[in-house]
């Protein structure tokens, strides 16, 4: 009880220290706004479901990341441990990737996959990935000797060995390393979170903008308009670099759509992909609550890139 009243009036204390920052007035109230705001604000959120449905979003991504990454990360942990090569090779690159901070993930993600739920699982993995890894191979090189002679002794081989002997002994370290990479795979989610915008829902950190209201927030819409490439160099090199760039300004999930294939108009390598040459056409398709901007705008730079060439 002494404990919890002592924790009760250290964390009393610290909303008193906030609420006071908040009346001095150090900063503006949109940086640090008061605790009662804060507690208004996920009230309404809560009671409007908006909390709710950005906790599912955020803990579907968590969980789906870090299943893979455990589905992946033991057998190729029991690789590394098993052969010398896949140690050697497979195994320091996972030690050597595994000190990178999660962030590093995300413009890789971006460039890769765009602005998609894939990007968001991309870096999720990674963050989760080498940890179990590297956990797994040590738990296997760390089981003693003798558990191996003894199985022999008694008629234990290959699978048998591994799964009723190795892995069990290994278990410790294997568990640690899931407890190490659920850690990670928080860190990586809220890195992406904050860097990625998934126009398939908001999570945690992109439905809690400061200054800005889930309620306020304007309703998606669709929109399709077809264009025409007209610059001599089409989407490729430079021009696709900027038409990228431009893209992912917006909010909105944006399309490419060329022969009823869909290529992110968010990812350099899927803008590439639709090898749009001079004289194509294709459609500019995009969703979100700024698709009508979005559209224009990618519109003017098209024909931007043909004044140029004409200048």
């Amino acid at each position: 009880m002494k404990r919890f009243l002592l924790a009760a009036a250290f964390f009393a204390l610290l909303l008193l220290i906030w609420d006071a920052a908040f009346r001095a007035r150090i900063w503006s109230p949109v940086l640090l706004p008061s605790p009662w705001q804060v507690a208004i604000y996920l009230k309404n959120a809560a009671v409007d479901g908006t909390l709710v449905k950005a906790t599912v979003i955020t803990m579907r991504r968590l969980l789906v990341g870090y299943f893979i990454g455990l589905v992946v990360g033991l057998p190729v942990g029991l690789l590394t441990a098993r052969w010398k090569l896949f140690g050697d090779t497979i195994g320091t690159m996972a030690l050597g990737l595994q000190t990178l901070p999660s962030v590093c993930w995300v413009p890789l993600a971006l460039l890769w996959f765009g602005q998609t739920e894939a990007a968001m699982l991309f870096v999720v993995v990674m963050g989760t990935l080498w940890s179990v890894v590297i956990a797994t191979e040590t738990g296997v090189r760390n089981v003693p000797p003798i558990y191996r002679r003894a199985a022999l002794t008694m008629g234990s081989k290959r699978l048998h060995m591994w799964f009723k002997v190795i892995l069990p002994a290994a278990l410790p370290f294997i568990v640690s390393g899931m407890k190490q990479g659920w850690a990670f795979a928080w860190r990586s989610l809220m890195a992406a979170e904050i860097f990625v915008t998934i126009l398939t829902g908001f999570g945690l950190p992109l439905g809690h903008q400061p200054g800005m209201s889930l309620r306020e927030k304007r309703a998606p819409i669709s929109v399709q308009r077809e264009v025409r490439i007209t610059n001599e160099l089409g989407l490729h090199a430079r021009p696709a670099a900027q038409f990228v760039k431009r893209a992912s300004r917006f909010r909105s999930e944006i399309w490419v759509v060329k022969e009823g294939k869909r290529y992110s108009a968010a990812s350099l390598i899927d803008v590439l992909r639709a090898n749009l040459d001079c004289g194509a056409t294709a459609t500019l398709e995009a969703h979100g609550i700024d698709a009508d901007e979005a559209v224009d705008e990618l519109e003017k730079l098209l024909a931007e890139f043909h004044e140029k060439d004409n200048a």
